[in-house]
């Protein structure tokens, strides 16, 4: 308790003016401060557009994406018509290939996808919600260590001038 009312008093005084306050940190290092709050922002908003923009369902494995990709659908679609044609018809034969080829562009589309969310979204997420919060809990806590320190300071001086004027 009397220790906050320490931190307090020095916290005011240094708001007023009549005590000295510490800079710890550089003139560089304040200004990446103030740019961290930009930063986050950024990165929680390009990392929920981002998930946004993935079709397949974040998360899972390739096969489960890939049985309820709208590209996989279509290419099973065309694929079940080409059977039901047969591969005489030359419509059959052309919903075969165009099946086959869809289903190539389902794989490359969740590979992609996969690709992207370990490369980008999860780093993100990871800056936007565990990177950044920490350095902000850590900047609060070293103010709050300067205030200390400072406060004591103040009252080591004050001791000190009290004892020589006796």
């Amino acid at each position: 308790m009397k220790k906050q009312f320490n931190r307090m008093r020095q916290l005011a005084n240094q708001t007023v003016g009549r005590a000295e306050k510490t800079e710890v940190l550089s003139e560089d290092l304040l200004q990446v401060e103030k740019r961290l709050d930009l930063v986050k922002q950024v990165t929680h908003s390009t990392h929920k557009k981002l998930t946004a923009c993935l079709q397949g369902q974040q998360g899972t494995d390739i096969e489960k994406r890939s049985k309820k990709l709208p590209l996989t659908i279509l290419a099973q679609c065309l694929e079940e018509g080409a059977a039901v044609l047969g591969d005489d018809s030359l419509l059959g034969k052309m919903l075969k290939l165009c099946g086959e080829t869809e289903e190539k562009l389902a794989q490359e589309l969740i590979q992609f996808e996969f690709q992207i969310e370990r490369d980008v979204v999860e780093p993100l997420y990871v800056l936007a919600e565990v990177d950044i919060p920490n350095i902000q809990k850590q900047r609060k806590h070293l103010a709050k260590l300067v205030l200390d320190m400072d406060s004591a300071r103040t009252r080591i001086s004050c001791q000190q001038t009290c004892t020589t004027s006796q």
